[in-house]
């Protein structure tokens, strides 16, 4: 077995002591082999799981604490807009000098941010700091996934997909019920509650550290090339000015003069960085040629879409269960993990009918027509719909989410060469982020700006029908919704009008998330069907070296 030495030449390489995680002459790991690396994997994405249900629970706690509920949107967007944007950098950089240090960089990065946001003393500075973690997150889910595309082929991948999966169900179980129970403590070993749900990731970082650290061994041979850094400037230049003013479009007006100009310096950054990708070629960070592919090209479209969706609507879920319908954040989470049945036995059903027949394309296509029903029936739900139902509406936005997810990346790591498994799945998850980020700060936007008018009409038609209750109405027209506590602490009839302005804006949300998905339903029937190849990445490497050295032979003895 061979791997190179970081401080060698380009190029160079040279022997090295096989290892418990290195693979065979041929490229290809045995079935411990593969368990020993997702050891050390699956604990660097446990990271990236439990952020994802500890948070999104206790959002409204951490808001309602630092007195900023409308400004949530930064502490999720912020995180979002650096994951986006870090996810190709680690990609690219992972094919060129290995998977190995990144994944470490990015492990590193994550627990650096959450122990910092677990100081933040307002929302604005926890948006810094959620940055700080979003550029290590933007490496944890990338990275693992290219790394399972490096030693599992396509068609034996759902052999695996269960650990991955364990990891995602019990980051489900018990995010939710650990983001709970530290947010409903007023203080725990003299530190406020709610500041645990980020420095619990210390720990678990200084762990999945030193698995990592001694299980991911896997062979590489640097390849020396230019790095896309303008590129990454520019991307920035186009994304960061967009969705600012998707956040502030409410309070600017979105025709103002800053808007205008987040517009223009948006197009700006999006022309340089095509103009960036075009000029590096091969070396760019979204190497255009990709995109000539339909299967890279209709993926990304697709992760994009699907992305708005998800993150738009699971924004505005956990706000339904815990503002309009009164549960807690663990109320709130338990409630969420309908969502992740589907999500999981979608995941499941999809990966073992792929592995059986080599098959994909059905499940992207079942999936989209399930997401779009989930979101158009999410839009029904009213202030008295039974929570059987919104669970059972759960169970189904959660099934089109596990056709989509894995299928997706599947298909597009497929679809490219070996050398860019790093590239292509940084990008699939790239797309999906940059959906995400559009869809939570649109969406929240949209919610944020509609309730206080549908508030007001509430309060309107329910004086006129009970015009006794005018001045405790008068009394509460000073509240602020950035602190959405106090309407839980209102009696049913004062309460009712919130509670039916917050469920008329998330409905809104659904609906814009429903036309949104349908876009996605649209897209998918153009997404072609490639066959899946039996070998895995880094064995389709060996074979092309190989290959290319008997070539070398071949002429040199010509």
């Amino acid at each position: 077995m061979t791997t190179t030495d970081p401080d060698a030449a380009a190029g160079q390489v040279i022997p090295s002591t096989p290892t418990q995680s290195e693979p065979g002459a041929a490229g290809v790991f045995t079935h411990r082999q593969i368990l020993v690396i997702l050891s050390g994997l699956m604990s660097g994405m446990l990271l990236a799981a439990l952020d994802m249900t500890i948070v999104s629970t206790s959002i409204r706690t951490i808001a309602d604490d630092l007195n900023g509920l409308s400004l949530q949107a930064w502490a999720t967007t912020a995180y979002l807009i650096t994951s986006t944007i870090a996810t190709p950098l680690y990609g690219k950089l992972s094919d060129l000098y290995g998977r190995r240090p990144f994944f470490i960089t990015a492990i590193s990065v994550f627990v650096a941010g959450s122990l910092l946001s677990g100081f933040a003393t307002s929302m604005y500075q926890l948006a810094a700091f959620r940055a700080v973690q979003g550029i290590g997150a933007g490496g944890l889910f990338s990275l693992a996934l290219a790394i399972i595309g490096d030693i599992v082929p396509p068609r034996e991948r759902a052999r695996y997909q269960g650990y991955m999966l364990a990891v995602f169900g019990s980051a489900s179980v018990l995010g939710p019920l650990v983001g709970g129970f530290f947010a409903g403590q007023s203080s725990l070993l003299g530190i406020t509650g709610w500041r645990w749900v980020f420095l619990i990731n210390v720990p678990i970082g200084a762990l999945a550290l030193v698995l990592v650290a001694r299980v991911l061994h896997l062979p590489h041979t640097r390849r020396d090339h230019a790095i896309d850094w303008p590129g990454a400037v520019a991307l920035s230049i186009c994304l960061v000015p967009l969705l600012l003013v998707a956040e502030q479009g409410r309070t600017w007006g979105w025709l103002s003069g800053g808007a205008i100009a987040c517009y223009a310096v948006g197009a700006v950054g999006f022309v340089l960085f095509l103009l960036s990708e075009r000029h590096y070629g091969d070396d760019a960070l979204l190497p255009l040629r990709l995109f000539t592919g339909r299967t890279f090209a209709i993926g990304s479209l697709m992760n994009l879409f699907i992305g708005m969706g998800m993150f738009g609507g699971m924004a505005a879920l956990p706000l339904y269960l815990q503002i309009v319908r009164g549960h807690t954040p663990t109320e709130s989470g338990l409630l969420m993990l309908p969502l992740t049945a589907g999500v999981m036995s979608g995941s499941v059903l999809s990966g073992q009918f792929i592995a059986r027949t080599g098959r994909y394309k059905i499940f992207p296509v079942m999936g989209c027509m399930l997401l779009v029903t989930g979101m158009l029936l999410f839009s029904l739900v009213h202030l008295d719909t039974s929570i059987w139902a919104v669970a059972g509406i759960s169970v189904v936005f959660g099934l089109g989410l596990g056709f989509n997810m894995q299928t997706l990346v599947l298909a597009i790591q497929n679809a490219v060469p070996p050398q860019d498994m790093g590239v292509a799945t940084g990008s699939a998850t790239f797309f999906r982020q940059m959906g995400g980020t559009l869809g939570t700060a649109v969406f929240l936007s949209v919610l944020f700006s509609t309730v206080g008018g549908n508030i007001k009409d509430a309060i309107g038609s329910t004086v006129k029908a009970n015009p006794s209750l005018a001045p405790d109405f008068a009394k509460l027209q000073g509240a602020s919704l950035d602190d959405s506590s106090f309407i839980n602490k209102l009696s049913d009839q004062l309460a009712a009008p919130f509670k039916k302005g917050f469920t008329d804006s998330i409905d809104l949300v659904f609906t814009l998330g429903a036309a949104v998905l349908v876009v996605a339903l649209i897209t998918v029937f153009f997404l072609p069907e490639e066959p899946l190849r039996t070998k895995s990445g880094l064995a389709a490497r060996e074979d092309a070296a190989r290959e290319n050295e008997a070539a070398a032979q071949r002429g040199a003895t010509s």
